[in-house]
């Protein structure tokens, strides 16, 4: 059984949260833009390709520099399986799965069911597996979040159809994945440049041979600008600096209530689209919108009313208040009485 953690105080959940809503941004734009490639020029191979050979060269170096992570499970060690877990949570598995689904279902799926559900995967195990207790309001946040990208996913039900329903099970597969991930992360208290950095050289040493062999001349007949802009958002942004700020966000908040963020990018996905494609989100959508966003808010563990609130900013970790009623409680020794016992020693001896 492992003890439920205390929640975060406002300064940790704050900076929790910066790093949260960064990293979806970033996935929120990986969304759009991979359905356009995917949808045009490139496939999903490429697209994983291009993603892991630019992370990989990247970040060779900080994965040779601190190794494996090989230690004991769940003391900044993974285990075989646990490194397994984590190439195959993050790497390109999932990004087979997600980007093959763009393929066949629509970019506001993807974004309601991948990162959408992907919190209810990691409350599901965490609660099963590591018997964590959720908070009645981090369980009515969750309930939010699944309610709200039913929803947006209801809204285009006119447009259902076989190929729609297969690439809506890759997404949900996707977001296994990727709960998956989290929880091994999590749990082996990794730095997360060391995490993306086993995941993007792993990924590299895997695929990339496979990859050449059987469809090596296809990026040679994209053009070359297009192949630049993709290797860079894939591999840097979405691979390497979303993973870290989303590592870092669990790091604080923990598995998951770091995870609920990812359920925002539906929400930010309709708002982007605004300004840039012009599309103003219809009723059902705005409702799923305000629904996921509540539903974060409270599966991440955010402070309800001001008397909590209170409480979380002036909450002290237990070991340093321990502490301070360790040294408050010890008996002074004068200077009369320290001298006195070496004395007493002397004369001891002497006799």
């Amino acid at each position: 059984m492992v003890p439920r953690s205390n929640a975060p105080t406002i300064a940790t959940y704050l900076k929790g949260v910066l790093f949260g809503l960064t990293a979806v941004s970033i996935w929120a734009a990986w969304s759009a833009l991979t359905r356009l490639a995917v949808t045009t020029k490139f496939d999903a191979w490429d697209i994983a390709a291009l993603r892991f050979a630019m992370a990989g060269c990247l970040l060779a170096p900080i994965a040779v520099h601190k190794g494996l992570a090989l230690g004991r499970a769940g003391w900044n060690g993974l285990g075989w399986s646990g490194l397994a877990l984590l190439i195959a949570g993050a790497g390109v598995p999932y990004v087979l799965l997600a980007a093959a689904g763009l393929q066949f279902a629509p970019a506001h799926d993807q974004g309601a069911l991948n990162p959408g559900f992907m919190p209810l995967f990691v409350a599901l195990i965490t609660a099963l597996g590591l018997g964590e207790q959720l908070a009645a309001a981090r369980q009515l946040g969750l309930a939010l979040i699944l309610v709200g990208a039913l929803i947006i996913v209801g809204s285009h039900a006119a447009t259902w159809n076989t190929s729609r329903m297969c690439g809506d099970a890759l997404f949900l597969a996707a977001a296994l994945l990727w709960a998956c991930f989290t929880i091994v992360m999590q749990q082996a208290r990794m730095d997360p440049l060391q995490a993306a950095a086993l995941v993007s050289c792993g990924s590299a040493l895997i695929y990339l041979p496979i990859y050449l062999a059987l469809f090596g001349t296809h990026l040679a007949r994209i053009p070359l600008a297009d192949v630049v802009l993709q290797a860079i958002f894939q591999g840097l942004l979405v691979t390497v600096v979303s993973l870290v700020l989303y590592g870092r966000a669990v790091a604080l908040l923990g598995a998951s209530r770091g995870a609920a963020f990812g359920a925002l990018v539906p929400a930010l996905s309709a708002l982007f689209a605004i300004p840039l494609l012009g599309e103003w989100p219809s009723r059902s959508d705005w409702l799923g919108v305000g629904l996921i966003c509540g539903g974060v808010y409270l599966a991440s563990g955010g402070p309800i009313g001001p008397r909590e609130a209170l409480k979380q900013r002036k909450s002290t970790p237990e070991p340093r208040r321990r502490a301070r009623m360790v040294r408050s409680e010890r008996p002074s020794v004068g200077p009369d009485e320290g001298e006195s016992v070496p004395k007493m020693r002397e004369e001891a001896m002497r006799r």
